[in-house]
């Protein structure tokens, strides 16, 4: 794993699993919001896949009142012989009927199991998790949302979130090909600029070439996608005196900070660590994109 010496060990990842079970685990670092995390029951109200091996899931849960965009949970395979929950992104969140909306790919052994999962079974997930974006220090500027891949779907969270508090975004979303998954949703709440790799839509190229082709102005960004992207935006927002936040993706094992299986290098020295990197699953996923060196 990027930035740790060893993985940790299936012994040690068993015995932090158990724990959470029993117990709420309380992480606080200046300048962060403080969210407790716990292991509940869930039960899955719509499973579809909206794209080849691309799949909404919508689960009910009390958490949904709790979710912030840019946040994560952790879901359980059923198999036995796969111990460590899957981390999967917020897509949206009601309240009012307790439901948390899933997009995501199934990539892996895990994934793909998840993905035939049906409406109506029950589900394990661990939640909530991570700092996700700060909507109060964007009120009255205008928001440039980049999603790209599979780091398109929390962004929509934060386009529905942005419109309910009366601040106007743009989303610039990057696809692979012409299977432009989430598009309807977003032009819901905010205007739709397009990339695709293959140029069968919108602008050919990254989500930084359709802002170019535009001219798509702001005043901050928000991002999630691969690493390549981000270190785009990254150098983009240092180009154009803009503030980015970017939200990391990295392999995760227990979800809580405990085992730093998944650190990013920082610019200052971290308070948990005492080194100059920081846990994504707790400090993260987003980061002003000043504060981490990717």
């Amino acid at each position: 794993m990027r930035g740790c010496v060893s993985a940790p060990s299936e012994c040690f990842l068993r015995r932090v699993n158990f724990g959470i079970m029993e117990f709420k685990i309380n992480h606080k670092k200046a300048g962060r919001k403080t969210y407790m995390k716990r292991r509940a029951k869930s039960v899955i109200t719509e499973h579809k896949e909206l794209a080849p091996h691309i799949f909404s899931l919508k689960i009910k849960t009390e958490m949904a009142k709790e979710a912030v965009p840019g946040q994560f949970i952790g879901i359980y395979p059923k198999d036995g012989a796969r111990i460590l929950m899957r981390p999967i992104s917020i897509c949206d969140a009601d309240a009012d009927k307790s439901e948390l909306r899933m997009v995501y790919r199934a990539a892996g052994k895990g994934t793909t199991e998840i993905s035939g999962f049906m409406a109506g079974e029950s589900l394990d997930i661990l939640g909530m998790l991570g700092n996700g974006y700060d909507l109060d220090v964007v009120r009255d500027r205008r928001v440039i949302l980049l999603g790209g891949g599979i780091g398109i779907p929390p962004m929509l969270y934060a386009a529905k979130k942005l419109k309910e508090q009366g601040t106007e975004a743009v989303a610039v979303l990057g696809y692979a090909d012409s299977n432009t998954f989430l598009r309807e949703d977003f032009e819901k709440y905010c205007s739709v600029q397009i990339a695709s790799m293959d140029g069968s839509v919108g602008t050919k190229g990254t989500v930084i070439d359709a802002m170019n082709e535009n001219g798509t102005a702001g005043d901050v960004i928000f991002a999630c996608g691969p690493m390549p992207m981000l270190k785009a935006v990254k150098a983009y927002a240092a180009d154009h005196g803009m503030q980015a936040f970017i939200s990391l993706e990295e392999r995760m094992a227990c979800g809580v900070g405990a085992c730093l299986g998944c650190v990013v290098k920082t610019k200052e020295v971290d308070h948990h660590t005492h080194v100059k990197n920081t846990r994504i699953c707790v400090e993260g996923p987003v980061f002003n994109a000043e504060d981490v060196d990717i």
